[in-house]
């Protein structure tokens, strides 16, 4: 028989997912160096696959971003939706889907007075990762980010999960993803 804070423990696994954390630019998207108008998107190689395969192994897919072009004046929030947006719908007609998309607009060198600051939810700080934590149901043990920069990975040792480098010249982010999902299997 189990007690009370079994069952409370129990129904929380039961409702709990792991979430894939992915970088944007660079990893699902080609970084054109403060990538932001639509007609600038070029998903990388493999991205609807590895997006699928996230979606098919019931995982959230959560895009996580440094968008210091907000603080730097170089475009504005509007522009960074309608971005997420046509990211976002490219993948759902390719058979993938995107959970959700936080960025951070900060920078402490940035021009724009509100964004320019210290702040927690850029990468390296764990805040992005925190945030969607409070709005989603996501289980860490099984959970991992994928980013091109060491402060992707700085962010998910932050935030205690595991995270993988990614690299388009090593390899495709669908096997990098293989990857991970297999580790997350053991």
């Amino acid at each position: 028989m189990a007690d009370r804070s079994d069952t409370i423990a129990s129904a929380l696994q039961n409702t709990l997912r792991p979430a894939a954390f992915l970088d944007r630019d660079g990893v699902l998207n080609v970084d054109h160096g403060y990538t932001y108008r639509p007609e600038d998107l070029k998903l990388m190689p493999t991205t609807a696959a590895a997006v699928r395969l996230l979606n098919e192994a019931g995982h959230l897919v959560i895009v996580v971003s440094n968008q210091s072009g907000l603080a730097r004046g170089y475009f504005d929030e509007a522009s960074v939706r309608q971005f997420n947006a046509q990211l976002k719908e490219a993948l759902r007609t390719l058979g993938a889907r995107i959970d959700a998309f936080y960025y951070c607009p900060h920078h402490p060198d940035g021009k724009v007075s509100a964004f320019a600051i210290s702040c927690q939810c850029r990468k390296p700080q764990p805040g992005l990762l925190e945030q969607a934590a409070r709005d989603w149901p996501i289980d860490r043990v099984r959970s991992f980010l994928i980013g091109d920069k060491d402060d992707d990975i700085a962010a998910a040792r932050a935030f205690g999960i595991r995270g993988a480098k990614f690299n388009a010249t090593e390899g495709t982010l669908e096997a990098l993803v293989r990857r991970e999902l297999a580790r997350g299997a053991r």
